[in-house]
């Protein structure tokens, strides 16, 4: 390991006492330990008895935070729990110290067969989303459905935009990056986020703002907080370099759970162009595409990806509940295989809905 590299900080490392974990109105925290790992699991009673289970999983630098607006969306048609991965949100990291998607995956799967909730819905975003590829091609008795928004699906030209966030996989660097930006405040950091996770940051209520930089005040006092952030990007680069039966792209094909896609026009992690190419990977897909959204589609337009989840239910046979009020959302597909199936670009017509 070079010099200028983080050190592994382990789950057992005594951890200082930081604020509390934000918990919005309707919402539970509760930690489960698994061997290795111990998980935060956020969740939302349901509105009802025997709805299907669901679980929502983050993205990189992200926590169980990130679904929240989602999960309310959907306290109706889905029993929803959230995780913090580990290492971040109010996770500890793993006692093996594996940040890989590998790693991520497992956690996910370990936390699955012990919850005994199989087969869910499952939710993924960006990291989230390779990590949710991952566990549907290699446990499809566990996924119903898979919803990936913006995954982190290998790209051969990554997108400018994401270069310096790439970058933090190289070892030294997050050690730099760190002394470059000590000064910087919680709210200038948060406003670097949202200026690169959303599609118009303006869509941020204050409310969301002030919770935003309350958590990053709380993160920035964690030891482990760079070391987590580092590992897994570094977890992602790695996973963009496998080939064969161990390829993400590879285990796209073979996953067999309905999939809806969601794509912002505005991200700046994943590049758009994308979607064409995984609507054509996974073999039972529906896409949805959103011009003016970013990397967090989820929460900027999260009444526009919940109604497109209940078509995606309804389809399958799935749906228990009623939809979420509001139109339909703009779905092309089903996508088939060879990409013949209809792939129409019609997120005019979701933006607009989503903005109803």
């Amino acid at each position: 390991m070079s010099s200028t590299e983080l050190p592994s900080v382990p789950a057992t490392t005594a951890l200082p006492k930081v604020a509390p974990v934000r918990v919005a109105d309707g919402e539970q925290l509760r930690s489960v330990g698994l061997p290795g790992i111990t998980l935060s699991v956020r969740s939302r009673p349901p509105a009802r008895e025997g709805l299907p289970p669901a679980l929502y999983v983050h993205g990189l630098g992200g926590s169980s935070q990130n679904w929240s607006a989602l999960m309310q969306q959907l306290e109706g048609v889905v029993d929803g729990e959230a995780i913090d991965l580990p290492g971040f949100g109010d996770s500890p990291p793993p006692d093996d110290g594996d940040y890989s998607v590998t790693g991520h995956a497992r956690a996910v799967i370990r936390f699955l067969d012990a919850a005994g909730r199989g087969p869910v819905h499952l939710f993924g975003n960006s990291l989230g989303g390779a990590v949710t590829t991952r566990v549907a091609a290699l446990r499809p008795d566990l996924v119903r459905t898979l919803t990936l928004v913006s995954p982190a699906l290998p790209e051969i030209r990554v997108q400018r935009t994401a270069v310096p966030t790439a970058l933090l996989a190289l070892p030294g660097v997050t050690a730099l990056f760190t002394r470059f930006t000590k000064e910087w405040s919680a709210e200038e950091r948060v406003r670097g986020v949202m200026a690169l996770c959303y599609g118009d940051p303006g869509r941020v209520t204050p409310e969301g703002f002030r919770n935003a930089v309350e958590e990053m005040e709380r993160r920035l006092q964690l030891p482990y907080f760079w070391d987590a952030l580092t590992r897994s990007a570094r977890g992602v680069v790695n996973a963009y370099t496998l080939g064969g039966q161990h390829g993400l792209w590879r285990q796209a094909e073979r996953v067999l759970a309905p999939t809806l896609l969601v794509y912002g026009g505005r991200d700046q992690l994943v590049g758009f162009r994308m979607a064409q190419r995984a609507a054509r990977a996974f073999r039972d897909s529906r896409l949805l595409t959103l011009p003016d959204a970013g990397h967090v589609a989820m929460m900027e337009y999260p009444d526009t990806v919940a109604r497109a989840f209940c078509e995606l239910l309804g389809e399958a046979g799935e749906l228990v509940g009623g939809f979420p009020a509001g139109k339909p959302a703009s779905v092309a597909g089903p996508a088939t295989p060879d990409g013949g199936g209809p792939l129409v670009d019609d997120g005019e017509a979701a933006a607009e809905s989503a903005g109803s």
